[in-house]
């Protein structure tokens, strides 16, 4: 099994056997409890205080970075392929608010991609990179990033086993996004687990459609 704890924003930690990985550490502006716990692995899609607050984590973790990849796989441990996936903060190419990297976790367990603050709707190359995942993290809340209705259009055409969307509006937040509707409304399969954690194996998922499951952001660390 593979637990998913969800701190709210884009930041999520992924504990596969033996190894665990945090992604998009936020900073005290934001609103949410900073992640406290310590991990292996953080991984960093862009240079934005909501996204790359690494200096408050706890232990010695390994900090990639997608500006800094050039060459995937970018790392290995534990049975875990990390990959890096260029991408972008805007539907123009980078011109406003610069790049954004994708990273995919590739695991006998569990295959997850977790799409940063993607800003654009994705190309057939992209597509084609996101096949055959267990689960997708894909933001919907709009402003910054691919809003709810592009974020639906994206699921159908990546295909994912079961979603969990992220960087949307709640009451912790301190900027305004779209709430998390704006992207559940486009799915009938959804399920609301009511807890910021998730435990998950590939076996147990269906393989015919893709799940949308909302979590809660993790209130107190």
């Amino acid at each position: 099994m593979v637990r998913i704890t969800w701190y709210g924003h884009a930041c999520f930690r992924l504990e596969w056997p033996g190894v665990s990985v945090l992604t998009d550490p936020f900073d005290e502006t934001v609103g949410y409890p900073l992640p406290l716990e310590p991990v292996d692995i953080v991984t960093v899609s862009h240079e934005h205080y909501d996204h790359n607050h690494t200096a408050g984590l706890s232990g010695e973790p390994v900090i990639l970075k997608g500006l800094d990849i050039s060459t995937p796989p970018v790392a290995q441990a534990a049975g875990l392929e990390i990959t890096a996936i260029p991408s972008y903060h805007d539907e123009v190419q980078g011109q406003k608010r610069g790049p954004n990297t994708i990273f995919r976790f590739d695991h006998p367990q569990l295959s997850v991609a977790h799409l940063g603050d993607l800003g654009h709707l994705p190309t057939p190359e992209l597509v084609a990179r996101l096949s055959g995942l267990d689960l997708l993290l894909v933001p919907v809340g709009g402003t910054y990033t691919i809003d709810g209705a592009q974020a639906a259009q994206l699921v159908h055409e990546v295909r994912p086993r079961l979603v969990i969307p992220m960087h949307f509006q709640t009451d912790a937040l301190k900027f305004k996004l779209a709430e998390v509707s704006s992207f559940t409304r486009h799915f009938t399969a959804v399920s609301y687990h009511g807890t910021a954690e998730i435990s998950l194996s590939s076996a147990e998922l269906d393989s015919d459609a893709t799940r949308v499951v909302v979590l809660d952001y993790l209130s107190q660390v």
